[in-house]
């Protein structure tokens, strides 16, 4: 039997919307075309019955706002990319094509490339209370944000109930090994492999020359004690923010406590395309300096 597929379209982007006719047009012809939504959305629809994939029209942070969702209900997500550098979706529409009658197709026979990427459970505490304040998930990483009016903030750090050094600076970043190639990439941490079992600490703007990005396993408990936050208006001021679009305030004597979760998300991978090379090709990772033509 032929999968049945659900198509999401980022409509805040142009060549997404024209493309969705196209693969509208491929999964038919392979597959069975459920429903169609757009994204992002105030209102998220009931599935259609049942889905056996969600191909995402869009980039890496379209992925990111599905995550979530699809994986909660078992469901593999195809990106297929119309951002910047597409590590998560990393198919086009030329090898979403090509590769059809197998993602697709009724030969269930054919295990599609898939990776299970975990989430990071992010909770927080108020003032010693034994009960989160606030629970979430993060896929690419959960950020403690400096925020307006953006003075310093200081971190106390802990991992796995020990000590640790407490950081003065504008924010720290707490990553997946597959989210280490974004935020935390811009802010000089490391790249990890995704399928490493990683939890990578990485500070922004650390008011100390000592202080270096760090990986830990991702079975440690991270925690983190603000004890100096930034308080404005409501709405403004430090706070936690997951993968870019999920925030929680957080203030002086908060406690956020950052582990793996037993959550995932299935993404299917495409078979023509290497990380490496995504590295190489994307990020220019190992390449020469180009020198300027005299």
């Amino acid at each position: 039997m032929p999968r049945r597929v659900l198509l999401l379209v980022n409509n805040e982007k142009p060549e997404a919307r024209e493309a969705a006719t196209q693969v509208a047009s491929v999964i038919s012809r392979h597959g069975v075309l459920a429903g169609i939504e757009s994204t992002p959305s105030e209102n998220v629809k009931p599935l259609p019955g049942t889905i056996d994939l969600a191909v995402v029209l869009g980039g890496d942070g379209t992925l990111l706002s599905q995550a979530g969702r699809f994986g909660a209900l078992g469901i593999p997500l195809v990106g297929v990319n119309f951002g910047k550098l597409g590590f998560l979706a990393d198919f086009d529409v030329h090898s979403l094509t090509e590769l059809a009658p197998v993602l697709f197709g009724a030969d269930r026979s054919i295990e599609l490339p898939a990776q299970e990427l975990p989430f990071l459970s992010i909770r927080v505490f108020e003032d010693s209370n034994p009960e989160a304040t606030f629970e979430g998930l993060a896929l690419n990483e959960a950020l403690i944000a400096a925020g307006p009016p953006f003075r310093m903030i200081t971190l106390a750090i802990g991992i796995d109930g020990h000590p640790g050094p407490t950081l003065s600076g504008d924010g720290l970043i707490l990553s997946t090994a597959a989210g280490s190639t974004a935020y935390n990439l811009s802010a000089g941490g490391p790249i990890v492999s995704p399928g490493v079992g990683a939890i990578v600490i990485t500070a922004i703007a650390a008011h100390t020359l000592s202080f270096r990005p760090i990986v830990v396993p991702d079975s440690s408990q991270v925690e983190v004690m603000i004890e100096r936050s930034n308080q404005a208006a409501p709405g403004f001021g430090s706070s936690v923010v997951l993968d870019g679009y999920r925030s929680h305030p957080l203030s002086r004597g908060d406690l956020v406590v950052v582990q793996r979760s037993e959550k995932y998300v299935r993404f299917v991978k495409n078979p023509l395309v290497s990380y490496w090379q995504t590295l190489i090709s994307k990020l220019n990772w190992g390449q020469r300096p180009r020198l300027r033509p005299e």
